[in-house]
């Protein structure tokens, strides 16, 4: 779709058809050239900056009628030269043609109108494009022909086996998604039904999406350069011991790692793009790190933070984020279906989705963790999607990535578990408490530097008090020191613990509506499981205790639920795979299917337990965790207006950056304190009071019970609840009605002074 809208803007359409014959020519073209040069075909990216590098060179050889007039003033400097050169030359020995050069202007104009960053573009033309250029030069003495592009494109779709990608240029209906009219599409409100004054906003193409978000990092990085600001240079200099140098090594060897593995990835001749991915991402490390300093020195009154400053994992999580941040921003970091393996590294060795990063820098997942929330709240201008794809990361990292063997996690819980007089790593009391999120990146990396109590020393016998000896004939043993608690495993915990009660609840309001008593039980054998079995989620994943915890419940309380049904429902769940059921872990090196988890591993381990539940004298249930918010605030997000109901204010955005994302989505958009010019907008504001006052009438007049209605508002405590479902919403619809009618009138009688 993107290449049809972009030769559209470039080519003129003639009686012939010849312009449909150069852009087939194109198409296929730029697939072959997708396929040599890249490994990881489905990098939009890249493709994109691929296919612009194709269209500079079709243009250039294109006959100047079939140009629009912008590339034709382009095509006019290029062309002329090497024709002058080919009369000249005619013998009956051909030599090889000369490479063809870039044109810089002609590709530049490409990438203004595409919206693309043109130096990137470029380097891909000189280090990828020109090569497979230079390949198909050796290979055809003269410019391949249809039939030499058709069938280099044939062999390499044999070879692959992967879809045909002329299929599409041809528009076969079994590659293309069906066309749904528009009037076939449900629209709510009604009343917010297209008419002639509507604007009609389209949906963003992934391209656009990753175009933008480019665009946008881009922006927020303009200022900051690649090398440490001297307000970092003075945080520096403040430790005892100073990183600079350490710093500066320690990216210089990432920098080679990072670069040589992406170009494993993505393709040879991408190592240069990894390294500006690179660049972006050190930017970005050195931004988010001088406003974590920032905000500690405000916290802390200190400017001192050479333990936190001397910490290489703190250094390499705060990278890796911020790399992982470009990645997404450039869509080539994702959460693909079957990237689920047996805890192992990832399977996937073309592609740099989640967790590639981490096996890149060879960082542990709870270490990366412990940097996503600081990471967050020290860069608020980061879009929705990719404070999204952060929280989905921390999610992948709870569920099954931290369980690896090998991970730092099993270290700190084998500290709290052993210890003396340990303490529990998330006390069930505090699960109905709110979760908070004042942690920063000092507190989750020093950790257990910063004991949650004091943990004071045995006190000497000169000091105990002489009254309380005389009570006490014998002196107690002395208790071995407790560990202090670690702040990083217990908001792990926390975090732990609401993830699996949401994962939980989902899955009983699909299976167990009839059965509401069974949820308290299964979350108390689930939420013992993760903490005192916890090797049980050694290489396994969060959702495989879950449903045997239901499935064990069942079976002690009666209830006929099969480990079918369960599954069936499980696979029904918003980011799920089969492999998660399909391939359980068993013992070291074999894996089979959840049920003989259950059996052979799962029951034997907490049959004791289990049984419990089927006696006069139950355990005592565990208290149910709080589910609040996402603790990410995205400021693209409504905010109420203090002292309303039901009134919220979004904050302005930037339509040249982000033309489909305008807010909000009115038949008209209204800015306050600006005048109006001319009265008919104050007209179309009373039609549309009218209407809403109208439509709301003739809801109360009905003689059938109302439909609910789909919007949704948000009371104080941030539940969700229908509109309507308060009694006082209908008179608070009429004040804000009259409300409106009054602002309009005093605008009315400023603008008539």
């Amino acid at each position: 779709q993107r290449f049809e809208k972009t030769c559209k803007k470039i080519f003129t359409l003639v009686s012939d058809g010849t312009e449909r014959e150069t852009m087939r020519n194109c198409w296929t073209m730029f697939l072959l050239a997708k396929g040599r040069v890249l490994q990881m075909e489905d990098d939009l990216v890249i493709s994109f900056q691929l296919l612009l590098c194709m269209l500079e060179l079709f243009i250039k050889r294109c006959p100047s009628d079939l140009l629009q007039p912008i590339y034709k003033s382009a095509i006019s400097k290029v062309q002329s030269p090497p024709t002058r050169t080919s009369r000249r030359n005619q013998s009956k020995v051909k030599s090889r043609p000369p490479e063809p050069e870039m044109d810089v202007q002609l590709l530049e104009t490409l990438c203004k109108e595409n919206e693309c960053n043109a130096e990137e573009v470029k380097n891909v033309y000189q280090t990828s494009f020109a090569a497979f250029l230079e390949s198909l030069v050796f290979r055809f003495p003269d410019f391949p022909q249809v039939h030499d592009l058709d069938q280099q494109y044939e062999e390499h779709y044999l070879k692959t086996r992967d879809i045909d990608g002329r299929l599409f240029f041809d528009r076969d209906e079994t590659v293309l998604v069906p066309k749904v009219e528009v009037s076939e599409v449900e629209m709510t409100p009604k009343k917010n039904l297209a008419d002639e004054d509507a604007v009609l906003i389209p949906p963003q193409t992934p391209i656009r999406a990753a175009m933008t978000s480019i665009q946008q990092l881009r922006s927020d990085l303009f200022s900051t350069g690649d090398q440490p600001s001297t307000n970092l240079y003075s945080y520096f200099n403040n430790c005892t011991v100073d990183p600079t140098q350490d710093v500066l090594k320690r990216l210089k060897t990432l920098d080679q790692e990072f670069s040589r593995s992406f170009g494993q990835a993505v393709g040879p001749r991408c190592i240069v793009l990894g390294k500006q991915r690179f660049i972006l991402g050190v930017q970005l490390y050195y931004r988010v790190m001088e406003a974590m300093l920032k905000s500690e020195e405000k916290r802390l009154s200190v400017q001192n933070f050479s333990k936190l400053l001397n910490d290489s994992t703190f250094h390499t999580s705060l990278l890796a984020c911020a790399l992982e941040v470009v990645m997404a921003a450039y869509g080539e970091s994702g959460f693909k279906a079957g990237g689920y393996n047996h805890g192992g590294g990832d399977s996937a060795g073309t592609d740099v989705c989640f967790p590639w990063i981490l096996d890149v820098f060879n960082l542990a997942a709870f270490d990366f963790y412990k940097v996503i929330e600081s990471f967050i709240k020290a860069y608020p201008t980061l879009s929705k999607e990719i404070v999204k794809h952060l929280e989905t990361c921390e999610n992948l990292i709870m569920e099954r990535i931290a369980w690896r063997t090998g991970s730092p996690l099993f270290e700190l819980l084998k500290q709290e578990h052993d210890s003396g007089a340990a303490e529990q790593v998330e006390t069930p009391a505090s699960f109905n408490q709110p979760l908070q999120h004042n942690h920063t990146a000092a507190d989750l990396y020093l950790s257990p530097v910063r004991p949650g109590h004091r943990v004071l020393p045995p006190e000497s016998p000169g000091t105990v008090n002489s009254q309380a000896s005389s009570h006490t004939p014998t002196q107690p043993p002395a208790q071995i020191p407790r560990h202090p608690k670690s702040n990083s495993l217990s908001l792990f915990y926390k975090k732990l613990y609401r993830l699996a009660y949401t994962r939980l609840k989902i899955l009983c309001s699909y299976l167990l509506s009839s059965h509401p008593e069974l949820e308290p039980i299964m979350w108390t054998l689930f939420q013992h499981t993760l903490q005192h079995e916890y090797e049980l989620m050694r290489d396994r994943h969060l959702d495989q205790l879950m449903m045997s915890a239901m499935y064990a419940i069942c079976k002690v309380k009666s209830v006929d639920l099969r480990f079918k049904t369960i599954v069936t429902a499980y696979k029904n769940l918003p980011n799920t795979n089969q492999e998660t059921f399909k391939h359980v872990l068993i013992t070291e090196g074999h894996y089979d299917s959840i049920i003989i988890f259950y059996n052979q591993v799962f029951m034997q381990r907490l049959k004791t337990n289990i049984l419990q539940y089927a006696s006069t004298r139950p355990p005592t249930l565990s208290p149910i965790p709080q589910i609040p918010r996402s603790p990410y605030k995205i400021l693209n997000s409504p905010l109420r207006v203090p002292g309303s109901n039901n009134v919220y204010i979004s904050p302005l955005k930037n339509p040249r950056n982000s033309p489909s994302i305008m807010t909000p989505r009115s038949r008209m958009l209204v800015s306050i304190g600006e005048s109006f010019g001319l009265s008919s907008r104050f007209q179309k504001i009373n039609q549309m009071v009218n209407s809403s006052d109208r439509s709301f009438k003739r809801t109360l007049d009905l003689g059938s019970a109302p439909k609910p209605l789909k919007r949704l508002r948000f009371d104080v405590d941030g539940q969700d609840e229908a509109d309507g479902s308060k009694s006082g919403g209908d008179s608070t619809l009429i004040q804000k009605l009259a409300e409106m009618s009054s602002a309009r009138s005093r605008m009315q009688e400023q603008k008539m002074k």
